[in-house]
């Protein structure tokens, strides 16, 4: 072999297993509660598999009542629950407790082998560009040592963009993730549904969110999510029903490298109702938006 044809394939050994890592990405998805309303975990945790997921989310009334169920059937059984059904446990949502107030859910979900918990920001969102920045830099001085002690647990606590909220727009967002680059234990849990729906953007976001992106929600705004409307409009939040172009989102999560979890959601109006009437046609919708999603990532 010449020196040429020696230095070609030392270069191709060292691509290849690059290319191969590369082209074995895929979303790693988990199955939000709140999915399924307020139906029982003995009716839920047999659909996590069938809907490609491998863990799941507890959401608290109003959204679900699985975080409830949880405590009041004890810890134990629900472990016992999880094994038998060779389900994982990924967190939990909680907008209740607020972000300050997570020292005992930070143990539980540690004591599940869970890694997250989603809740949002505080702070006084309702002033000029250069106070709301100044604001959130305040919250994240604020979230320091609550955010070590998560770390501290294994857990991060996700940090969502929300409606009526301190982070509640791209700006918003991206100061959030510069002001907690070096901080672990927190990160985003990034919502499309509540940012302008303009697949460009939002791809930015997501690179620039980067390695602090606990969470991704794939979901679309669609025709609305706070008033009552015929179920066939409803469903235009979910993946493949409503106008959002996610190719160029889903190229962006590719490109960063994102292994967290995505979870396919939604909200149903009244909240607390599964997202379809039964269990098994809630099931169906997600892996219909999941066969979309995977469809993308096949694509790139």
């Amino acid at each position: 072999m010449n020196r040429r044809r020696f230095l070609q394939s030392i270069a191709a050994a060292t691509v290849a297993p690059a290319f191969a890592a590369e082209s074995t990405w895929k979303l790693n998805y988990m199955l939000a509660s709140s999915m399924y309303g307020s139906l029982p975990l003995a009716e839920i945790l047999p659909e996590v598999k069938k809907t490609g997921a491998t863990a799941i989310e507890l959401w608290p009334k109003k959204h679900g009542t699985q975080r409830e169920e949880m405590d009041a059937m004890g810890h134990d059984k629900f472990a016992a629950m999880l094994k038998e059904h060779g389900v994982g446990f990924g967190g939990t949502t909680r907008y209740d407790l607020g972000p300050f107030k997570l020292t005992e859910e930070i143990a539980i979900v540690r004591k599940f082998g869970g890694s997250f918990i989603v809740t949002g920001g505080k702070g006084e969102y309702k002033v000029p560009a250069e106070q709301l920045k100044a604001n959130v830099k305040d919250f994240v001085e604020k979230m320091k040592p609550h955010a070590a002690l998560a770390a501290e647990n294994g857990v991060e606590i996700g940090i969502e963009n929300h409606v009526n909220n301190l982070i509640d727009t791209p700006d918003s967002l991206h100061w959030l993730a510069d002001f907690t680059r070096n901080i672990a234990g927190i990160g985003i849990a990034l919502a499309p549904a509540h940012l302008p729906q303009e697949p460009a953007l939002l791809a930015a976001m997501i690179r620039h969110i980067g390695e602090k992106l606990t969470l991704f929600y794939a979901w679309e705004r669609g025709l609305g999510f706070s008033k009552v409307m015929p179920k066939e409009e409803e469903l235009q939040q979910m993946p493949g029903r409503g106008p959002l172009d996610y190719k160029p989102i889903v190229a962006a999560l590719k490109e960063i490298q994102f292994t967290g979890p995505t979870e396919i959601f939604m909200h149903p109006t009244p909240r607390g109702i599964p997202i379809l009437p039964t269990a098994a046609e809630s099931t169906a919708e997600i892996v219909r938006a999941k066969n979309h999603l995977d469809a993308i990532v096949a694509s790139l």
